[in-house]
């Protein structure tokens, strides 16, 4: 099997995104969105004029392209002309497009009770795993790359190493999950990762807990259209059904738009306690 060719010109590319430190999956949606804009002038995308940058943005809006998906692909050209080809001057051809902002879907308590209970598998794995992302507010990578050791019952605190934005946060661990943890713990012994995958020495991955989060949503009877980030952000719905003094509510909202670089402990810390407090009423309705 022979590896892919890849072009000076993408090898800069990607050159330009390690300096930057951006992620894999960025990196990876970067190419793709410049192979894409490549394909629409039929030449080397490097040597593009304004007037094909315009009839580019022109076309995704007349084909029915997200205004996410719009997005992402000008933020990638805006790096590839600026950043690789030194062409700042071609940003001002290109447009941002405003997206639609809706209400969420949110889950009622009972709806996150039966999800949970309603998690696949014999053990108690992924009802643990699903219970974090609820409990702590944990993105599905967040609670895949958990370690045993970054579970901290003696000062009630789970530790998030690398999460989004790369970078390390706490959050409050509550007892009713602490209690879930030790019995999944003593149930399958897991040594290293908290969430195996196959083989073991590596973790469960974000699309495994995906689909056991899909899995237990049908099996519920949940008909939401909603994902594991539904679940995740649950628990400001459950605060103030739990007669919590909106005061506090928005004071610590307000906390979680902080600037990461100031407040990244308090931010995370305060999401951890509003997830912790709304877990402790699913927890006792199971």
């Amino acid at each position: 099997m022979t590896e892919e060719r890849i072009s000076p010109l993408r090898a800069r590319m990607i050159e330009d995104m390690c300096i930057r430190a951006m992620g894999e999956k960025a990196q990876k949606s970067h190419i793709r969105a410049i192979k894409g804009f490549a394909r629409f002038p039929g030449h080397s995308p490097d040597t593009a004029t304004p007037e094909e940058l315009h009839a580019y943005q022109l076309h995704m809006t007349d084909s029915g392209v997200t205004a996410s998906t719009f997005i992402v692909r000008i933020v990638a050209l805006r790096f590839f002309l600026g950043m690789t080809c030194g062409r700042e001057e071609m940003k001002r051809y290109m447009q941002f497009r405003t997206e639609p902002r809706k209400l969420p879907v949110v889950f009622s308590v009972e709806e996150v009770s039966g999800i949970l209970m309603a998690a696949p598998g014999t053990g108690l794995k992924y009802r643990a795993a699903l219970s974090i992302s609820y409990s702590a507010g944990l993105r599905a990578a967040e609670v895949c790359n958990l370690k045993i050791g970054d579970i901290d019952s003696n000062r009630m605190l789970i530790h998030v190493e690398q999460g989004k934005g790369r970078k390390d946060g706490k959050v409050i661990l509550s007892p009713g999950l602490l209690a879930l943890l030790r019995d999944y713990w003593r149930e399958a012994r897991p040594e290293g990762w908290l969430f195996p995958g196959e083989p073991k020495i590596n973790p469960l991955s974000p699309r495994q807990l995906n689909r056991a989060f899909t899995s237990a949503k049908t099996m519920a009877g949940v008909k939401k259209a909603a994902t594991l980030h539904t679940l995740r952000h649950s628990f400001a719905t459950h605060l103030l059904e739990a007669n919590t003094d909106v005061r506090i509510a928005l004071s610590l909202a307000a906390n979680r738009k902080a600037r990461p670089a100031r407040r990244p402990s308090a931010q995370r810390t305060n999401l951890g306690c509003l997830n912790s407090f709304c877990y402790c009423s699913t927890i006792s309705a199971l």
